[in-house]
């Protein structure tokens, strides 16, 4: 099962990095898989561990994926990166091995904090259908654009149902980005 996140890190330089990831539990270990070239891969390589941040609030994933990385941080307890300050949970995890592969390595990580600051009450559709959109984004040059397509028709149906401001806000700034690609991709088509 895949568990879809906020992995927070610091690179050698100092920088903090913010990705939304998904993450898989592997017996009592964590598993990261980020594409390379990443940030987040080199700083994860670099400092050898990472925060994973479990956050309701879907602007975070929809930001980041949009160019809006500037979300309160906090030092983590007892690794070298931040955590979301507005995190529900949060888990330190160190870096143990790399399972090497060209496209998407596995960081297996060694969880050796975690907290929780909020209580998590649930999804709403809304929520899920923007996180659905966020992973379509991801992924704009690499699925055909009738699936894209389809997708969304789909998941508009629940932003239009349950969304409250939040879920609008976020699914504005991936329908933005979804646009954007949309002209260029009919751009290149004209050319």
């Amino acid at each position: 099962m895949i568990h879809e996140v906020i992995v927070t890190c610091r690179n050698p330089q100092g920088e903090n990095q913010i990705a939304p990831m998904g993450v898989v539990w592997r017996g009592g270990d964590l598993v990261i898989a980020p594409f390379r070239p990443s940030r987040t891969l080199d700083s994860i390589l670099a400092g050898e561990c990472a925060v994973i941040n479990y956050c309701d609030d879907v602007r975070v994933f929809a930001g980041c994926l949009t160019g809006r990385y500037d979300w309160p941080l906090v030092e983590a307890d007892q690794v070298a990166a931040p955590r979301l300050a507005e995190a529900l949970a949060h888990c330190e995890v160190r870096l143990r091995r790399v399972e090497e592969d060209p496209l998407r390595p596995r960081l297996v990580c060694q969880p050796i904090h975690e907290a929780n600051h909020r209580p998590f009450r649930g999804f709403n559709r809304a929520q899920a259908a923007v996180l659905e959109l966020a992973i379509l984004v991801s992924r704009l040059g690499r699925l055909p654009p009738e699936k894209i397509e389809s997708e969304i028709a789909y998941l508009t149906i629940a932003v239009d149902k349950t969304a409250g401001e939040r879920e609008r806000e976020a699914w504005a700034w991936l329908m933005a980005r979804v646009d954007d690609f949309r002209r260029q991709q009919a751009r290149e088509g004209a050319v």
